[in-house]
């Protein structure tokens, strides 16, 4: 553009820089590290004028730039549909491994509009002028989901209950059942599932423009901590990015067809356990993690009233740490007590899948990766594990895919 300017050997966009007494304002910190800000004025139900800044690479200026000249002009309703896609045809050339900027771009324009315009209509066609219609996002997400046979969600009340742990034990279970399964961590904030299965330093690549999954032994995986430059960066995301995020992780990840998709989600009941229940839909239900004190149960029953509100069926409960097996000896110590998330289960009318004990083997899987970690299986902890994934299994309640899992599990 004409108006663009050379500052210190780099060339700055005209519209980089805020805006003066704006409409809408927003900003975003992405995966990568990028900071992208937008401001927008909105005069009737037009954009005006839309600038950005953003202190990431070349990529980001071009990305921030490209997006705010796409909204300039156009009606907010339109604006607010501009999309990744979008920006990457704006942006001529931009390198696949750079998409994550235009990404970020679209989403803190659509974040600093939704503060000046209420939300888009939901289209339900085209106009015939405009030529054939692009997939829109929420279509390309129930496609994606469509190929999943089963979703289970993992869940729990309060944080340091071994949620994630049991979440792999139960994906590679249902795997060495003789099942296709994926593994989706989307606890945005501390992922530790990469970790867990000896991947962490693993990173997706692009494919048809879509992520293929991290694979380790047969279990496809996807978690936010592939996307992340550094394995320490910390994620400071507000929830509308959240929500976008973990939409990405559904819709644009190449799952394939699956028998099983297990999603382990961060602790309580806020932003991603209930973009995850929403995106989701017709998931099978959730396995709550619980350890015996009261101060894990109580905030156990939330996860459990979560559930009901939205009519997400509670599969069981998990009583994780529930004794200490003393490995020298064999003697089992209550550290923590014993039987409160039976007694929970019970007093809440959900089913009880079992305890699995504290057991040191466990954090030395975790650390080793537990599909390779083989000696783990024949611990006490590794034992309990394989009868709580049976007991789900053979839940009656449990649909016919699950019970024939089971059958091919036991020959």
């Amino acid at each position: 553009m004409s108006n663009d300017r050379l500052t210190h050997g780099r060339v700055v966009p005209s519209n980089f820089g805020p805006l003066r007494d704006p409409s809408g304002n927003a900003r975003i910190k992405g995966p990568c590290g990028d900071t992208m800000e937008f401001w927008v004025r909105v005069e009737g139900d037009r954009v005006v004028q839309a600038s950005f800044t953003t202190d990431g690479c070349g990529h980001s200026v071009l990305s921030g730039s490209a997006c705010a000249r796409l909204a300039e002009g156009k009606p907010v309703k339109e604006s607010l549909s501009i999309d990744q896609q979008d920006v990457v045809d704006a942006v001529e050339n931009l390198p696949k491994e750079s998409h994550h900027c235009a990404l970020l771009a679209a989403t803190t324009l659509r974040a600093a509009l939704s503060k000046c315009a209420p939300p888009p209509e939901k289209e339900t066609g085209h106009d015939a002028k405009d030529g054939p219609p692009r997939q829109a996002p929420r279509s390309a997400l129930q496609e994606r989901l469509s190929r999943i046979e089963h979703k289970i969600i993992v869940l729990s009340g309060k944080g340091g209950v071994g949620k994630s742990t049991v979440a792999v034990h139960l994906a590679l279970s249902l795997l060495h059942s003789g099942r296709r399964v994926g593994l989706l961590d989307v606890d945005l904030h501390g992922p530790s599932v990469p970790k867990m299965l000896g991947i962490e330093r693993a990173h997706v690549r692009l494919e048809d423009d879509l992520i293929v999954p991290v694979v380790q032994a047969g279990l496809k995986v996807m978690s936010v901590a592939f996307l992340l430059s550094d394995r320490d960066s910390a994620v400071i995301w507000r929830g509308p990015m959240k929500a976008n995020v973990i939409e990405q992780l559904l819709r644009d990840v190449n799952w394939g067809e699956l028998d099983d998709l297990v999603i382990d989600c961060p602790p309580g009941t806020g932003d991603e356990p209930l973009s995850v229940c929403q995106l989701v839909g017709d998931a099978d239900g959730a396995v709550i993690v619980t350890t015996p004190q009261d101060v894990a149960t109580a905030n156990v029953r939330r996860s459990i009233r979560f559930c009901h509100d939205l009519d997400l069926p509670v599969l069981g409960v998990v009583e994780n740490m529930s004794g200490f097996v003393c490995p020298a000896c064999g003697k089992t110590t209550d550290v923590f007590g014993s039987g409160g998330g039976e007694r929970m289960a019970a007093e809440m009318g959900v089913p009880f899948l079992g305890r699995i004990p504290l057991d040191p083997a466990v954090g030395k899987a975790g650390d080793e990766g537990f599909a390779s970690a083989r000696q783990y299986e024949q611990t006490e902890a590794g034992l309990a594990m394989e009868r709580v994934v049976k007991h789900l299994l053979a839940a009656p309640d449990v649909p016919p895919v699950r019970k024939e899992a089971l059958e091919r599990r036991s020959k």
